[in-house]
C-alpha cells in the first residue's frame, strides 16, 4: 500500500511517532486514515482547501501543514498503544511536545491573514 497522505510524507510522521511505536496499528492503512481526517481539520478550519493546492504552494510556506499534520497523525498513534515506549511518561511527554506544536500550527492556520500569506507566497 502507498502512502497517500498529502501534507506530510511517511518519512516525517516516523521522526514524530519515534522509533518506539507500536507497529501492529502504525500501518500504512491506518496512517492514511489518520491523514485524511488530519487534512479534513486543517482544511475546515482555516476554511482552505489546501488539500487540493497543496503541490502549488511554496516549499517555504507549506511546511506548516506538513508539521501540523505530522504531530497530528503522530499522537494518534503514540497514544495508540505506549507499551513500545521506554515507559508511559516518555510517551506522554512525547505527545505533549507534539500537541504544542500542533497547537502553534493550528493557531496560525486559523489567522486569516497567514492562510492569504501562505497561499499568495
Amino acid at each position: 500500500m502507498t502512502h497517500d497522505g498529502i501534507f506530510a510524507t511517511k518519512a516525517e510522521i516516523d521522526v514524530k511517532v519515534g522509533e518506539n511505536v507500536d507497529l501492529t496499528g502504525y500501518t500504512e492503512a491506518n496512517i492514511n486514515a489518520s491523514c485524511v481526517q488530519a487534512e479534513s481539520f486543517i482544511n475546515v478550519m482555516s476554511r482552505t482547501n489546501f488539500s487540493d493546492t497543496y503541490a502549488t504552494l511554496n516549499v517555504d510556506v507549506k511546511g506548516i501543514l506538513s508539521e501540523a499534520e505530522a504531530c497530528w497523525v503522530a499522537m494518534d498513534f503514540i497514544a495508540y498503544n505506549m507499551a513500545g515506549y521506554t515507559s508511559r511518561i516518555e510517551a506522554e511527554n512525547m505527545i505533549n511536545i507534539l500537541d504544542s506544536k500542533l497547537t502553534k500550527c493550528l493557531a496560525m492556520l486559523n489567522d486569516q491573514k497567514s492562510v492569504t500569506f501562505i497561499t499568495g507566497a
